[in-house]
This record gives structure tokens, sequence and C-alpha cells, in this order.
């Protein structure tokens, strides 16, 4: 490829290139990348832009959702003489080898969209799976039947509002404090 000049390349990645991949995020999806490759003087510069959709288990039901992809992202590629991540986004590939399968990074960066809590909007899970959820997890100590009043996503975190108990320990440092 002469210098300054880009080329652009089309790929649809589907269930076959996730299931051939095996990476532990994603199994199933149909994403579309556009790829631009242009090359300077010392680097080659890759241009991605991934758009699709991926299929993902619910935190929450297992059910598999959907995770719409549209991000872009540049790989910056160095010849040399052996194999050296610089960077996140820049590698050194040996000369020798002169080609390069840009699969996994195409697979970190769809993976790399996933946010790290992902669940159904609210009502969409599994109705069964959050019916037996809730039985599981919505008992008290002291009582044996289940709370009824608990929303069905009732988020975990405690108000900030409510009072927590403390250590006394810290109570009586505190009073040393003052």
């Amino acid at each position: 490829m002469p210098i300054g000049h880009s080329e652009a390349f089309e790929y649809r990645l589907d269930n076959e290139f996730f299931t051939n991949i095996d990476g532990p995020e994603v199994q199933r999806g149909k994403v579309d990348v556009a790829l631009d490759v242009k090359r300077t003087a010392t680097v080659f510069e890759l241009k991605f832009h991934l758009s699709g959709v991926i299929y993902i288990p619910c935190d929450r039901c297992l059910d598999d959702m959907e995770h719409i992809i549209d991000t872009d992202e540049e790989l910056f590629i160095k010849l040399g003489h052996d194999y050296i991540e610089e960077s996140d986004n820049m590698l050194t590939i040996p000369e020798n080898d002169g080609e390069l399968n840009i699969a996994w990074f195409l697979y970190e960066f769809i993976a790399l969209t996933i946010p790290i809590k992902h669940v159904h909007p609210y009502g969409k899970c599994n109705k069964e799976m959050s019916e037996r959820l809730q039985k599981m997890s919505a008992k008290r100590i002291d009582d044996d039947e289940d709370i009824d009043d608990i929303p069905e996503y009732a988020d975990d975190a405690t108000s900030q509002d409510e009072e927590q108990p403390t250590d006394p320990r810290w109570d009586a440092l505190k009073k040393l404090k003052r």
C-alpha cells in the first residue's frame, strides 16, 4: 500500500464469528464492521466503526438480551523485529510476518462496550425467574413469610436517609476527637 493511501474494508461478524472466537462475554450477534486502513511513513492507521447487536445474558434473569453496538476505535500498527504491545492501541508486529489477524481486536472492541451491569429494562425480565429470585431473596430472618411489598426490581443500595448502626469503638473515638 503506498504511503498516504487508504483502503476501506467491510466485514459482517455473525454467530459463527462469535462461536469461533470463543470469547467468554459474547456468543451470538450480528455486527457490521467498516475498516479504513491508511499508511503513513511509519505507521498503519486502522480506524474501525462497529455497529449492530449482540446477545448477552441478563444479570437478573439470565435470559438473553439485546445490546446495541455503535462504536469507533483506532489501532496503530508499526513494523519492527518483534511483536510488542506498546499501548492499548499501538502495536509493533514483525516485518517478516507482514499481516495481522484483527479478529481478536474486533471481539475486544465489542466486549468493551458491554456495561458492567446489564439487565433487561424494567418489566422485560423472565417473569418466572424474577418470581423465583424475589422468593429467594425477599425473606426476613425474623419472619418466615415473604415480603410482598418489595418491588420486583428493588435496588440493593440502602437509602442515605436511613441511619446505619455504627461500631461502638468508632463512637468512642469520635468522642475523643471533640
